[in-house]
C-alpha cells in the first residue's frame, strides 16, 4: 500500500530532491515526460525509481508532482 504524504511533506521532499539527485525537478518532470506511457502512479513511480535508481518517496513526490502540473494545464 502507498503512503499519503501531505502537501507540507511533499514540498519538503521537492525541496531536497535536488540535493539527494544532483537534477532539479524541471530535469526529473521532463524525464518523465519522455519517458515510457505509463497510466498508473505506481508503474511511473516503479519506472523511476528502476531506471534512475530513486528513493521510493522522491519518485513517489516527482510523479506526484508531475500530474499535479499536468491536471493544472489541463485547466488553462
Amino acid at each position: 500500500m502507498s503512503q499519503v504524504f501531505s502537501e507540507e511533506t511533499h514540498r519538503n521532499l521537492l525541496s531536497r530532491i535536488p540535493h539527494c539527485t544532483g537534477r532539479e525537478i524541471s530535469d526529473w518532470l521532463r524525464a518523465v515526460d519522455e519517458g515510457p506511457s505509463l497510466f498508473r502512479f505506481e508503474e511511473k513511480v516503479s519506472w523511476l525509481r528502476s531506471e534512475h535508481n530513486l528513493a521510493y518517496g522522491h519518485a513517489k513526490a516527482i510523479i506526484h508532482e508531475y500530474d499535479l502540473r499536468r491536471a493544472a494545464r489541463k485547466l488553462l
